[in-house]
């Protein structure tokens, strides 16, 4: 699946998304670095992941709808990030997506192996397959480049009530095991997410541990809400 479908398929028309990207070392620029830019036109954000991917540690984007006034903070393109503020969850309009990472245990900073990389999306499927037969819709299922994950189509306030929190705790408890986490800080909802089509660079790309391209798995028929 080509970045701009992904970004028609998590998106809705004239949504406004910020797209960050971090670890960016290019020439121009003495150390890494994060790059940010807002985005309603999918053309735009797509060509402008592309070229971040080759100079990125991970390229993101925030999830949830933005307020549309970040638009004039950099609209349709990128700039190098000082100071200048990012999206925070005060900036989220509503919650569109409940996110699942299930992520290898193993030491940090580093990409995951091919047994731990199959291990995590193994897990992510048997929890879409648990929940499923009691009663959730299909989610989208991803492979995240060195874990899995699961997208689950909501439509919640921004505010939540710590909802989601307390839902990836409760899945964390039921499916984390000494293999694979299901990670309980994705409950913010101004998170930046993978997107999908990008390199996943952790540590060095060796044999044992590869950078991996991140992308989509399986759509269901029909998006739909628990």
């Amino acid at each position: 699946m080509e970045i701009i479908e992904v970004l028609a398929l998590l998106f809705e028309p004239g949504q406004v998304t910020e797209l960050r990207a971090l670890g960016v070392s290019d020439t121009r620029y003495r150390k890494p670095h994060t790059v940010s830019g807002y985005y309603d036109d999918w053309g735009k954000l797509a060509e402008a992941a592309m070229q971040l991917d080759h100079d990125a540690r991970g390229v993101y984007v925030v999830l949830n709808p933005v307020n549309p006034a970040l638009l004039s903070r950099a609209k349709n393109r990128v700039r190098n990030v000082d100071r200048e503020p990012l999206t925070s969850d005060t900036d989220i309009i509503k919650r569109r997506w409940l996110p699942i990472d299930c992520d290898p245990v193993r030491p940090s900073g580093i990409s995951s192996s091919d047994v731990e990389h199959a291990a995590a999306i193994a897990r992510a499927k048997s929890i879409r397959d648990t929940l499923y037969f009691e009663g959730w819709p299909d989610p989208i299922l991803a492979d995240s480049g060195n874990g899995a994950h699961l997208l689950y189509r909501i439509d919640e306030p921004a505010d939540d009530g710590g909802l989601t929190q307390r839902t990836l705790q409760g899945l964390a408890a039921r499916f984390s095991n000494g293999a694979v986490a299901v990670d309980t800080m994705t409950f913010n909802p101004a998170r930046i997410w993978k997107l999908y089509g990008t390199t996943a660079r952790k540590g060095d790309n060796t044999s044992e541990r590869p950078h991996r391209i991140s992308c989509i798995l399986e759509v269901p028929s029909a998006v739909s809400q628990p």
